[in-house]
């Protein structure tokens, strides 16, 4: 159910729910239902739900750039004053190695997150984004380490 602002409704369980996804999206629903006080089913449905609404966008698998071999970067991204960022999106969409896209207030307009097989390749995707005409300059910062929550089993 979605409200006047555009948002989804969700209540404490439906954010229970959630946070068990986000820890473990493989997470079997007996045990997401152990976890939120409820049987199998509601929780079926919730996640359902919060599926068709567009909550949930999809499951991947995580992949560690440094175990499987790549390197990861994140690359900031100045546009010049007549591109608009829907451009931008237009453009990253056409670059396999960018995994993400980030539209930011401030400088620089985006971020981009780049994962390659080494250091040249990088140097190549970068070169093509500056080739576009779209993009006056660019950062690139290369990711020696990483943590995030879901890698200790910790939710927000």
């Amino acid at each position: 159910m979605i409200d006047l602002e555009g948002l989804v409704q969700m209540d404490v369980v439906d954010q229970q729910i959630l946070s068990v996804l986000m820890t473990n999206a493989r997470t079997p629903v007996s045990e997401i239902a152990r976890q939120v006080n409820l049987s199998p089913a509601p929780v079926a449905r919730r996640i359902d739900r919060l599926e068709r609404d567009g909550v949930i966008k999809g499951y991947v698998a995580v992949v560690d750039p440094v175990l499987s071999g790549h390197l990861e970067a994140f690359t900031e991204i100045r546009l010049n004053g007549d591109t608009d960022t829907s451009e931008l999106s237009d453009i990253v969409r056409e670059v396999p190695e960018i995994r993400q896209f980030f539209t930011i207030a401030g400088d620089p307009d985006a971020v981009v997150r780049i994962v390659v097989s080494d250091v040249d390749h990088l140097q190549r995707v970068v070169n093509a984004l500056r080739r576009t005409g779209k993009i006056t300059g660019t950062k690139t910062l290369i990711v020696m380490k990483s943590w995030d929550r879901s890698s200790i089993g910790v939710a927000d």
